[in-house]
């Protein structure tokens, strides 16, 4: 069944979804006419192409994301530095888990890909599994790692024939965005499939 997404600030631009492909891109009103048949999913804020985290490495490889069961001990925040390397040498095998805690925090960012030189297998094999793109990370980092970087990074726009890769946020528009952060996400579409939905 294809899937009709619109987001409240941005009725101009709904996306019909197909599959993992984008089937169209345009003006609600005029996709909701031709498709009568397509599941509708209305969204509060903006709907955009999604973003790109350029700190794949320094937030999947060089943070532990800790498990929810090790909250009493660890917290719940992620963890850099010289702690996370010592969790990961006491127990190597730690990393692939923590790399998909990871990617399911970046999915609560609308983040749809990710930059950097990732060398570890269980990272790799679980940005590969999630559907995560891979994009070309610039020469020179604008600021410290973060699952909400200044500056955002959007991809490029949507259009028919791509993959249904996008992410929808809670805000008035694009400026609102950069002021507020990608915490503001509700919502996170790869290859088609609604990988994250704010509860």
């Amino acid at each position: 069944m294809r899937t009709l997404h619109v987001a409240e600030g941005t009725p101009e631009a709904a996306v019909l979804v197909d599959g993992a492909s984008i089937a169209a891109v345009g003006p609600y009103e005029e996709l909701a006419a031709a498709h009568p048949a397509a599941r509708v999913r209305r969204w509060p804020g903006i709907l955009t192409p999604g973003l790109l985290n350029v700190y794949g490495p320094e937030l999947l490889e060089a943070t532990y994301h800790p498990d929810p069961r090790e909250a009493d001990r660890l917290g719940t925040e992620p963890i850099g530095g010289e702690r996370a390397r010592a969790i990961f040498r006491a127990d190597p095998s730690r990393l692939g888990a923590s790399a998909r805690r990871g990617v399911q925090r970046l999915f609560a960012h609308g983040t749809v890909a990710v930059a950097g030189e990732l060398k570890a297998r269980p990272v790799l094999d679980t940005v590969r599994r999630a559907g995560l793109a891979v994009g070309r990370r610039p020469d020179r980092l604008p600021g410290p790692a973060s699952l909400s970087p200044a500056p955002l990074v959007l991809l490029s726009p949507l259009t028919t024939g791509s993959p249904a890769r996008f992410a929808i946020f809670d805000v008035t528009d694009r400026a609102a965005l950069v002021r507020q952060g990608a915490g503001t996400c509700v919502a996170t579409v790869l290859g088609g499939r609604m990988v994250y939905r704010a509860s």
